[in-house]
């Protein structure tokens, strides 16, 4: 006869070490996508997005996971109000009709217990095209003034503006855009 406390301690344990998917909401204050490029080589500009939302789903266990990330077009920050205006315009982002950008995932890729890299579809000014972004770092732990489980990364990735119908002024002003993205996440 089997014993039934033996089989029942090890179906608590054998569940117990299966993790669940976590969904983790993006922190808007300290998750500002940037973008840099070159201005006619004389120098290179610095631009930044003040509004993101959007959820992480990590199985860190599985090493699986989904992203879904919104920015506001619109929150675009040059430092520059008349460039701001400039930027939303038809020529680039035409904001007055496409004023989110998303990027979506569900191919999250890991080394070991590191995320380093996130493959994508990204939509901006209505074109979508695939684009990996490469985790520069990762770190998942409790948050010390939320007092909630939380993760940070940096990513980047080098997209193409013409390829996204914003070619204007290229290739004078570089066609190459290298964006950088500061993300934290709150778990739910």
């Amino acid at each position: 006869m089997k014993h039934p406390v033996l089989l029942s301690l090890a179906a608590l344990f054998s569940t117990a070490a299966v993790a669940a998917p976590e969904t983790y909401v993006i922190e808007g204050t300290h998750t500002l996508p940037r973008f840099s490029y070159s201005h006619f080589g004389y120098s290179t500009q610095l631009s930044r997005f003040d509004k993101t939302t959007g959820k992480i789903v990590l199985d860190r266990q599985a090493k699986t996971g989904s992203v879904d990330v919104t920015v506001d077009s619109t929150s675009v920050d040059t430092g520059y109000p008349l460039f701001n205006e400039h930027i939303q315009g038809e020529d680039f982002l035409d904001t007055g009709k496409y004023p989110t950008m998303t990027f979506t995932s569900n191919t999250l890729k890991f080394e070991g217990e590191n995320l380093v890299s996130v493959d994508g579809i990204l939509t901006l000014k209505g074109v979508s095209k695939p684009v990996t972004l490469t985790v520069t770092s990762f770190q998942c732990m409790p948050h010390p003034m939320l007092k909630k489980d939380a993760c940070g990364a940096n990513a980047t990735a080098v997209v193409k503006r013409t390829e996204f119908n914003m070619g204007k002024y290229a290739p004078n002003v570089g066609d190459e855009v290298t964006v950088t993205i500061p993300v934290e996440a709150v778990k739910e």
